[in-house]
């Protein structure tokens, strides 16, 4: 591996055959060819998935590293997954494997059943993503086949497994035949694929170097007195030849080398042919003589940079299929996009360096750098006639200074020079020459210098990028459909003149570099294929982005994170006079790191959202040291949770059945929280809340009901969809779009989505209801449903999708959408705690409008009457219509306002807030249960630390669901679900509790019912029994709901002080 000048970089960047992305910049000879390969590392915390996912996006290869002794952890199935996910082809090293002989005391034997075993659970986990993508293409084509009429009808017989055999999946799999699987240990500096072995060992013995290549791994062993290869044949007790030619020779030299026999490993040395230096021969560490013999024998960098370049794509090979996926965001299809933007893709597979070709970036991340560090801001060296130059100036001065002290005129120059001469290294001229040079070389501004300065890691995918190019930077939201709208066919008009397009900015590439580690090159050009460093960008991206030089491409679909920020925390500065530090370190830091989140809430305080503990204090740190460079305060960790509503209990607290007992005291309870319900709203037996609006004009009548888990799980990983379908449902009642607009995979996509809802909202209760979905909620694409199933007025989210537009629709219009928006803000914040709704159903039964007809229709009467005799009144009656005018159609403000704009506000102002509440008092009369967030912890563990990691888990609300030991070792592996709540300092505890044997990974998975009732009081006897009059016992979900109405400033019921006589002693009653 050689690190070379920056021209040959440039020169090797124009060869695109020759680069291999995978994440420091090495040039690399390889036999007759000369290879680039940027390489890039990635944390493996699961808290930093986010910059695997950076990393993934802009390379074609990976390299996974899976530790021989601990074998496939969770993060190495979460790597592998985002592999897969992008489309990139991976390659495997199994490191540490000189901790199988020195720790684990392996016989080479054992050594390669455990390596076996290891790659039978990566390849079963590479099997499983295989499958279910081939079976998800295939369910793609039923569904085709479904629609189009002409496809053959006839018998099916279902068969899962149809497709699989027919698909080759042989090169998906690690196999160290296939050349794809290394064998290492960094620390001891060696690493070998089979290929060297087969060379070697087909000089040796004769065989052919393909045959030993096939049977170099797996159950083959030689036949010396044959010299044939046979198949192993157990019983004899025979090695197979990956022990018995390799493993055995590794085990040898490392026994020599530990016990200190002197003879054998000299007698290795020269029979393998090195030189070993004599510092390293007579060094008491054997780890240096090994490192010593292993890094000449079999180098670590040779084998892995040799498989990269054989088996990890160029750009040049990028599929047609990663190119489509890049391309279409959202729930769009390929065949969905514009032609234009279709044409593309014959950019992207080519990677030309033409002058037609488009130029097409992306940019993964932007990361911040100090403005000292850039290449135009470091100080370069002088040349010898600078120097001189500097010399003379010194000298002057330096002169100058002394005639001015002896109060002479200025000596001559000859006898100046002269006198210099005698001593031309003085300490004063000397100390002048560097203040001057630390002076000029840097044209920073003061204040630049303190700054971080942006730069945008990004590849280049077609074309060339050049220093000074105008591009275009497009936005996630971006849609190339509405430019090529505005704009006509081949325009060419300059960039400036365009018209303005919603998520679409111009920029300059002002810097180009080249990434060499912690070093940057400036560059003039980058040929496509390439990673590389944009300068200037920081004002146009945020995290990512698309930059292109055509407006008809489509923003690349947004980056695929395993991690999902959770956990927040309220941040202010120690000193309130520097909260403008404050507001501008947190802009600069959700601008460098991909994953955190950066938020003001409505009661203005300033929020971070993190991944989890260890990705939160990383971004405490670079705010604290490098963005805002003050001193913080950080809040306790405000706690996500939902609100929801479940099925009357059938059971009491003491696990009695509820009967009759139960019944009157519940009678008593309901009686008691009724009186909390207002005067003037009903409340039926079976939970219907039934409310007027405050001018009595128009009464609602709602009921609320738990969805199904197997619903809110689809609402939930269909919100893409969902936000969609809203967005064609409002372009469709704005006129903008017509429905022969939407594509037909999209409206397939809908009709799927409304069919899986239909299978799981079966049974009288929920009949005809996912035809009387009227909208999703909160924000419009959430978890929870409003139904409607007024007589009056049907509306639905399918209405306009199907190309009917209902007329009713449009004559309602205002009023409903007040409706939703009452519904909107319902669902936002729940009654409990003020805390987002999840899986909760709101049928509108009843929405009398009865009232406010007739009172529209008699005020036109008498407007009509009125006009001839008191046209006066007409400008009061003018200011009346401004005033009330704004929510509603002509059609409203053509009648006059004065009903609509009584004393209580505008109409649908006052619908907004009875809906809102109507939603909340059905919530109210339910039994309501809180949601908490769930973590899946997995722990690896030895076995005699298991009972600890129980303990740990115990305390903090965890559940283990599974427990399996790792073949061949003494480890654990534990699957346990953790709350969120009870997850700071989580980490910490097992450590310590463990001595470090046991370490969990905490990955967000979903969210999960509290049983308890936070509003629960004995009411039987036997609860009273159990639990004492009081019930003071723990209540889990009352203390998180106290909590948070604490933390929000809302009222809470506790006492303050409890047994207050025992609050005074016997000696102060004296």
């Amino acid at each position: 591996m050689v690190l070379n000048s920056l021209d040959k970089m440039i020169q090797l960047q124009k060869n695109t055959a020759n680069i291999r992305n995978i994440c420091v910049l090495a040039h690399v000879d390889h036999g007759d060819k000369e290879y680039l390969i940027n390489l890039i590392d990635s944390p493996g915390h699961v808290d930093f998935s986010s910059e695997v996912s950076t990393a993934v996006r802009i390379c074609d290869g990976c390299i996974i590293v899976v530790d021989a002794v601990e074998g496939v952890c969770p993060q190495t199935q979460a790597v592998l997954r985002q592999a897969w996910l992008e489309n990139i082809r991976p390659v495997l090293v199994i490191n540490k494997i000189d901790r199988l002989i020195v720790e684990l005391k392996f016989t080479p034997q054992e050594a390669y059943s455990h390596l076996k075993n290891i790659l039978e659970q990566i390849n079963a986990l590479t099997g499983t993503l295989f499958t279910s993508k081939v079976l998800e293409e295939r369910a793609e084509r039923e569904a085709e086949s479904q629609v189009n009429p002409n496809s053959e009808q006839g018998e099916q017989v279902y068969d899962w497994s149809t497709g699989l055999e027919d698909t080759d999946d042989s090169h998906l799999y690690f196999s160290p035949d296939q050349g794809n699987v290394v064998f290492t240990s960094a620390i001891d500096g060696w690493g070998f694929g089979i290929e060297h072995f087969a060379k070697i060992y087909s000089q040796k013995t004769g065989i052919r170097k393909e045959v030993l290549l096939k049977t170099l791994w797996g159950d083959y062993y030689i036949n010396t007195k044959a010299k044939k290869i046979m198949k192993v044949d157990q019983a004899k007790g025979k090695k197979p030849l990956f022990v018995q030619l390799i493993l055995e020779n590794i085990w040898s030299l490392y026994d020599a080398v530990l016990k200190k026999d002197k003879e054998k490993t000299d007698k290795i040395v020269t029979s393998l042919g090195l030189k070993i230096g004599a510092r390293e021969a007579r060094h008491s560490d054997p780890k240096v003589q090994i490192n010593a013999i292993c890094s000449q024998w079999l180098p670590i960098s040779q084998a892995v940079l040799a498989m990269v370049c054989q088996k990890l794509p160029s750009p040049l090979d990028i599929t047609a299929e990663r190119v489509e996926k890049l391309m279409c965001a959202g729930s769009q299809t390929f065949d969905s996009l514009p032609p234009e933007t279709q044409a593309l893709k014959a950019a992207f597979m080519k990677c030309g360096s033409e002058d037609t070709a488009p130029v097409i970036i992306f940019v993964s991340k932007m990361f911040a750098v100090d403005a000292k560090a850039l290449p135009q801001n470091k100080p370069r060296p002088l040349t010898q006639e600078e120097i001189a130059e500097r010399r003379e100036r010194a000298r002057r001065r330096h002169a100058e200074k002394l005639a001015a002290a002896q109060g002479q005129a200025p000596v001559e120059p000859t006898q100046d020079a002269g006198a210099l001469e005698m001593s031309p290294q003085g300490e004063e001229p000397k100390g002048d020459e560097q203040g001057v040079e630390s002076e000029t070389p840097k044209p920073v501004s003061p204040e630049g210098s303190e700054q971080e300065s942006f730069i945008a890691f990004a590849r280049v995918f077609s074309g060339v990028a050049r220093k000074g190019k105008r591009i275009f930077v497009l936005g996630p939201k971006y849609s190339p459909l509405e430019f090529l709208q505005q704009v006509p066919l081949g325009f060419s008009a300059p960039l400036e003149d365009l018209p303005p397009v919603p998520h679409m900015a111009c920029c300059t590439l002002e810097n180009l570099y080249l990434l060499m580690g912690r070093e940057l090159e400036d560059l003039e050009e980058v040929p496509p294929g390439n990673v590389l460093g944009i300068g200037g960008l920081q004002d146009f991206v945020l995290k990512s982005a698309t930059l292109c030089t055509s407006p008809s491409c489509p923003p690349f679909i947004p980056l695929n994170f395993e991690a999902t920020p959770i956990v927040r925390v309220a941040i202010e500065p120690k000193h309130p006079s520097e909260m403008p530090q404050l507001v501008k370190g947190m802009k600069l830091l959700n601008q460098a790191d991909p994953c955190v989140q950066v938020f003001i809430q409505e009661t203005g305080e300033h929020v971070l959202v993190t991944a989890g503990e260890v990705h939160l204090q990383r971004c405490l740190d670079d705010l604290k040291e490098r963005f805002a460079k003050i001193e913080i305060s950080v809040s306790e960790p405000i706690i996500p949770f939902r609100e929801t509503i479940t099925k009357p209990p059938k059971v009491d607290m003491v696990n009695e059945e509820i009967g009759k007992q139960q019944k009157v005291a519940v009678i008593h309870q309901t009686k008691e929280d009724q009186s909390k319900i207002p005067e003037g709203i009903q409340v039926d037996s079976n939970g219907l809340i039934t409310m007027m609006t405050p001018n009595k004009l128009a009464t609602l009548s709602v009921r609320a009901l738990p969805l199904p888990e197997e619903v809110t799980q689809i609402l939930e990983e269909s919100s893409d969809l969902i936000r969609s379908m809203e967005q064609l449902t409002s372009s469709l009642n704005e006129g903008k779009n017509n429905p022969q607009m939407i594509h037909q995979k999209t409206q397939e996509k809908i009709w799927e989505f409304k069919g899986k809802l239909e299978h799981h909202l079966t049974g009288r209760k929920w009949r005809n209801t996912v035809d009387q979905i009227w909208s999703f909620g909160p924000r419009k694409c959430g978890p929870n449903i409003l139904v409607n199933k007024s007589e009056d007025f049907h509306n639905s989210v399918w209405t306009g999708l199907d190309g009917k537009a209902s007329k009713e629709a449009s004559r309602y219009r205002d009023l409903g959408n007040s409706i939703v928006s009452g519904f909107q803000l319902a669902t936002l914040s729940g009654p409990m705690c003020e805390e987002p709704l999840m899986g909760v159903c709101f049928v509108l039964e009843k929405w009398d409008l009865s009232k406010f007809e007739e009172q529209t229709a008699s005020d036109l009467v008498k407007e009509r009457q009125g006009e001839g005799d008191t046209r006066s009144g007409g400008d009061e009656q003018q200011e009346l219509q401004d005033y009330g005018s704004e929510p509603f159609e002509k059609r409203a403000s053509q009648r006059g306002e004065s009903p609509l704009t009584d004393c209580y506000g505008p109409f649908s102002g006052q619908l907004i807030a009875t809906m809102k509440e109507a939603c909340r008092y059905a919530l109210q009369v339910k039994p309501q249960r809180l949601m908490a967030a769930m973590y899946t912890c997995d722990i690896m563990a030895t076995s005699d630390v298991l009972g600890r990691v129980y303990a740990v888990l115990s305390k903090r609300e965890g559940r283990v669901l599974q427990e399996e030991m790792k073949e061949g070792t003494d480890m654990f592996i534990i699957k346990a679900v953790l709350p969120v709540a009870e997850s700071f300092g989580f980490a910490d505890e097992i450590r310590k509790r463990t001595s470090g044997l046991a370490s969990p990974q905490l990955v967000f998975s979903h969210w999960e019912i509290i049983p308890s009732d936070p509003f629960w009081v004995p009411t039987t006897e036997e609860e009273y029994l159990h639990f004492g009059e009081k019930a003071d016992s723990e209540n889990q979900a009352r203390k998180y709901m106290n909590a948070v109405r604490k933390r929000k400033g809302l009222y809470v019921e506790e006492k303050i002080v409890e047994h207050a006589e025992k609050q005074r002693t016997l000696s102060k009653n004296k």
